[in-house]
Protein backbone atom coordinates (compact mmCIF):
# COMPACT_ATOMS: atom_id res chain seq x y z
CA UNK A 1 0.00 0.00 0.00
CA UNK A 2 1.25 3.31 -0.78
CA UNK A 3 2.15 5.43 2.29
CA UNK A 4 0.12 8.51 1.60
CA UNK A 5 -3.41 7.09 0.17
CA UNK A 6 -5.41 8.90 -2.02
CA UNK A 7 -7.89 11.13 -0.31
CA UNK A 8 -11.49 9.43 1.09
CA UNK A 9 -10.01 6.56 2.04
CA UNK A 10 -8.61 4.86 4.33
CA UNK A 11 -6.83 1.66 6.32
CA UNK A 12 -9.74 0.02 8.24
CA UNK A 13 -8.42 -3.23 9.13
CA UNK A 14 -5.45 -5.57 9.53
CA UNK A 15 -5.75 -9.75 9.55
CA UNK A 16 -3.63 -10.92 11.63
CA UNK A 17 0.48 -10.62 10.23
CA UNK A 18 1.68 -13.45 8.48
CA UNK A 19 6.06 -14.70 9.23
CA UNK A 20 7.51 -11.35 7.84
CA UNK A 21 10.88 -12.39 7.54
CA UNK A 22 12.77 -13.15 4.18
CA UNK A 23 13.53 -16.39 2.49
CA UNK A 24 16.72 -17.40 0.09
CA UNK A 25 16.15 -19.66 -2.14
CA UNK A 26 19.64 -20.66 -3.78
CA UNK A 27 19.93 -23.30 -6.84
CA UNK A 28 23.18 -24.58 -5.78
CA UNK A 29 23.51 -22.92 -2.44
CA UNK A 30 21.71 -23.23 0.61
CA UNK A 31 22.71 -19.63 1.89
CA UNK A 32 24.11 -16.17 0.14
CA UNK A 33 27.03 -17.03 3.21
CA UNK A 34 27.43 -20.16 0.92
CA UNK A 35 27.71 -19.28 -2.31
CA UNK A 36 30.70 -18.50 -4.13
CA UNK A 37 32.22 -15.61 -4.82
CA UNK A 38 31.08 -13.74 -7.58
CA UNK A 39 27.83 -15.65 -7.97
CA UNK A 40 24.78 -13.81 -9.43
CA UNK A 41 21.50 -12.68 -7.11
CA UNK A 42 18.49 -11.72 -8.80
CA UNK A 43 16.10 -9.43 -7.16
CA UNK A 44 14.23 -6.81 -8.17
CA UNK A 45 13.73 -4.94 -4.31
CA UNK A 46 16.10 -2.78 -3.98
CA UNK A 47 15.82 -3.02 -0.10
CA UNK A 48 16.45 -6.61 -0.77
CA UNK A 49 19.28 -5.61 -3.53
CA UNK A 50 20.98 -3.10 -0.77
CA UNK A 51 21.25 -5.53 2.23
CA UNK A 52 22.80 -8.35 0.22
CA UNK A 53 25.33 -6.07 -1.26
CA UNK A 54 25.78 -5.02 2.24
CA UNK A 55 26.07 -8.33 3.32
CA UNK A 56 28.50 -10.19 0.30
CA UNK A 57 29.46 -7.13 -1.50
CA UNK A 58 31.52 -9.78 -4.02
CA UNK A 59 28.31 -10.94 -5.47
CA UNK A 60 26.63 -10.21 -8.93
CA UNK A 61 23.11 -8.16 -7.82
CA UNK A 62 20.89 -8.25 -11.15
CA UNK A 63 17.64 -6.97 -11.85
CA UNK A 64 15.45 -10.19 -11.49
CA UNK A 65 11.52 -9.77 -12.13
CA UNK A 66 8.47 -11.78 -12.62
CA UNK A 67 5.48 -13.73 -10.51
CA UNK A 68 6.96 -15.93 -7.84
CA UNK A 69 6.39 -18.94 -10.20
CA UNK A 70 8.55 -17.02 -12.96
CA UNK A 71 10.99 -16.15 -10.76
CA UNK A 72 11.73 -19.81 -9.40
CA UNK A 73 11.74 -21.16 -13.34
CA UNK A 74 14.66 -18.57 -14.20
CA UNK A 75 16.07 -20.01 -10.90
CA UNK A 76 15.93 -23.44 -12.12
CA UNK A 77 17.21 -22.17 -15.85
CA UNK A 78 20.36 -20.83 -14.04
CA UNK A 79 19.76 -17.02 -14.50
CA UNK A 80 20.92 -16.28 -10.91
CA UNK A 81 22.57 -18.96 -8.24
CA UNK A 82 19.43 -17.32 -6.01
CA UNK A 83 16.81 -14.85 -5.02
CA UNK A 84 15.19 -13.94 -2.27
CA UNK A 85 11.01 -13.55 -1.57
CA UNK A 86 9.13 -12.65 1.24
CA UNK A 87 8.45 -15.74 3.13
CA UNK A 88 4.76 -14.79 4.28
CA UNK A 89 4.22 -15.05 0.12
CA UNK A 90 5.84 -18.57 -0.40
CA UNK A 91 3.91 -20.29 2.51
CA UNK A 92 0.49 -18.23 1.22
CA UNK A 93 0.93 -20.36 -2.43
CA UNK A 94 2.18 -23.40 -0.64
CA UNK A 95 5.73 -22.83 -1.77
CA UNK A 96 7.14 -22.44 1.84
CA UNK A 97 8.94 -25.72 1.27
CA UNK A 98 11.15 -24.56 -1.89
CA UNK A 99 13.18 -21.98 0.57
CA UNK A 100 16.52 -23.34 1.17
CA UNK A 101 17.54 -20.64 4.37
CA UNK A 102 14.88 -18.38 6.17
CA UNK A 103 17.02 -14.82 6.73
CA UNK A 104 17.39 -13.68 10.05
CA UNK A 105 15.31 -10.50 11.46
CA UNK A 106 18.21 -8.63 12.79
CA UNK A 107 20.48 -9.47 9.87
CA UNK A 108 18.04 -9.11 6.87
CA UNK A 109 15.29 -6.69 8.58
CA UNK A 110 12.22 -6.83 6.33
CA UNK A 111 10.19 -4.09 4.62
CA UNK A 112 7.38 -2.25 6.60
CA UNK A 113 4.42 -3.92 6.11
CA UNK A 114 6.00 -6.88 4.62
CA UNK A 115 3.74 -10.11 5.74
CA UNK A 116 0.52 -8.18 6.42
CA UNK A 117 -2.85 -8.28 4.73
CA UNK A 118 -5.27 -4.48 5.13
CA UNK A 119 -8.70 -3.68 4.09
CA UNK A 120 -8.91 0.08 2.49
CA UNK A 121 -12.02 1.16 2.82
CA UNK A 122 -13.96 4.78 1.88
CA UNK A 123 -13.06 7.35 4.95
CA UNK A 124 -16.37 7.67 7.44
CA UNK A 125 -18.20 4.42 6.61
CA UNK A 126 -18.41 3.21 9.62
CA UNK A 127 -21.21 0.31 8.83
CA UNK A 128 -17.97 -1.39 6.89
CA UNK A 129 -15.19 -0.64 9.54
CA UNK A 130 -18.01 -2.22 12.26
CA UNK A 131 -18.21 -5.84 10.15
CA UNK A 132 -14.48 -5.72 9.77
CA UNK A 133 -13.78 -5.49 13.55
CA UNK A 134 -14.76 -9.01 13.60
CA UNK A 135 -11.42 -9.69 11.47
CA UNK A 136 -9.17 -6.88 12.75
CA UNK A 137 -6.08 -7.85 14.71
CA UNK A 138 -4.86 -5.07 16.75
CA UNK A 139 -1.41 -5.93 17.30
CA UNK A 140 -1.16 -5.68 13.79
CA UNK A 141 -2.83 -2.53 13.22
CA UNK A 142 -0.18 -1.24 16.15
CA UNK A 143 2.87 -2.59 14.31
CA UNK A 144 1.47 -1.35 10.72
CA UNK A 145 1.00 2.11 12.16
CA UNK A 146 4.48 2.54 13.00
CA UNK A 147 6.27 1.08 10.16
CA UNK A 148 4.00 3.40 8.20
CA UNK A 149 4.62 6.83 9.92
CA UNK A 150 8.61 5.83 9.56
CA UNK A 151 8.44 5.45 6.21
CA UNK A 152 6.16 8.26 5.88
CA UNK A 153 8.69 10.45 7.23
CA UNK A 154 11.56 9.23 5.43
CA UNK A 155 9.14 10.22 2.23
CA UNK A 156 9.65 6.24 1.65
CA UNK A 157 8.22 4.04 -1.39
CA UNK A 158 9.46 1.63 -2.98
CA UNK A 159 12.28 3.42 -4.83
CA UNK A 160 14.23 3.56 -1.62
CA UNK A 161 16.01 1.15 0.17
CA UNK A 162 14.11 0.87 3.76
CA UNK A 163 13.49 -1.75 6.45
CA UNK A 164 11.32 -1.62 9.35
CA UNK A 165 9.84 -4.06 11.86
CA UNK A 166 7.96 -3.52 14.60
CA UNK A 167 6.66 -5.97 17.56
CA UNK A 168 4.06 -6.22 20.06
CA UNK A 169 4.22 -7.79 23.62
CA UNK A 170 2.36 -6.96 26.74
CA UNK A 171 1.36 -3.64 25.57
CA UNK A 172 4.98 -2.48 25.03
CA UNK A 173 5.84 -1.72 21.19
CA UNK A 174 9.06 -2.32 19.97
CA UNK A 175 10.45 -1.17 16.33
CA UNK A 176 13.89 -1.34 14.33
CA UNK A 177 14.24 0.30 11.16
CA UNK A 178 17.55 0.87 8.62
CA UNK A 179 18.24 3.18 5.56
CA UNK A 180 20.64 2.33 3.42
CA UNK A 181 22.04 3.35 0.21
CA UNK A 182 21.63 1.12 -2.86
CA UNK A 183 24.76 -0.41 -3.64
CA UNK A 184 24.23 -1.52 0.26
CA UNK A 185 27.90 0.57 1.37
CA UNK A 186 26.51 2.72 4.18
CA UNK A 187 23.33 2.17 6.35
CA UNK A 188 22.13 3.66 9.63
CA UNK A 189 20.03 1.88 12.02
CA UNK A 190 17.74 2.91 14.75
CA UNK A 191 15.55 1.30 17.07
CA UNK A 192 12.68 2.61 19.57
CA UNK A 193 9.92 1.58 21.90
CA UNK A 194 7.17 2.54 23.89
CA UNK A 195 3.70 2.10 24.62
CA UNK A 196 1.19 0.39 21.86
CA UNK A 197 -1.20 3.54 21.91
CA UNK A 198 1.63 5.86 20.83
CA UNK A 199 2.87 3.38 18.09
CA UNK A 200 2.22 6.13 15.26
CA UNK A 201 4.94 8.94 16.98
CA UNK A 202 7.23 5.90 17.89
CA UNK A 203 7.63 5.20 14.02
CA UNK A 204 7.59 9.11 12.75
CA UNK A 205 10.23 9.83 16.02
CA UNK A 206 12.33 6.99 14.87
CA UNK A 207 11.87 8.50 11.26
CA UNK A 208 12.83 12.10 11.66
CA UNK A 209 15.49 10.67 13.85
CA UNK A 210 17.61 8.51 11.76
CA UNK A 211 17.04 11.13 8.65
CA UNK A 212 18.73 13.74 10.67
CA UNK A 213 21.81 11.44 11.43
CA UNK A 214 22.20 10.26 7.70
CA UNK A 215 22.34 14.11 6.58
CA UNK A 216 21.30 15.13 3.03
CA UNK A 217 23.97 13.82 1.30
CA UNK A 218 22.94 10.13 2.52
CA UNK A 219 19.28 10.46 1.04
CA UNK A 220 20.69 12.22 -2.14
CA UNK A 221 22.00 8.57 -3.00
CA UNK A 222 18.49 7.72 -3.46
CA UNK A 223 17.66 9.94 -6.30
Amino acid sequence: MPTLLPQGLELSAFLPREDARDAFIGRDAATIADLPQGATVGSSSLRRQALIRRTRPDLDVVLYRGNVETRLRKLEEGVAAGTILALAGLKRLGLAHVATHVMDLDAFPPAPGQGAICVETRTGDERTKAMLAAIGDAPTAAALACERAFLAALDGSCRTPIAGYATVSGGELRFRGMILTPDGSRAHEISGHGAVSDAAAIGREAGEAVRAEAGPSFLASWS
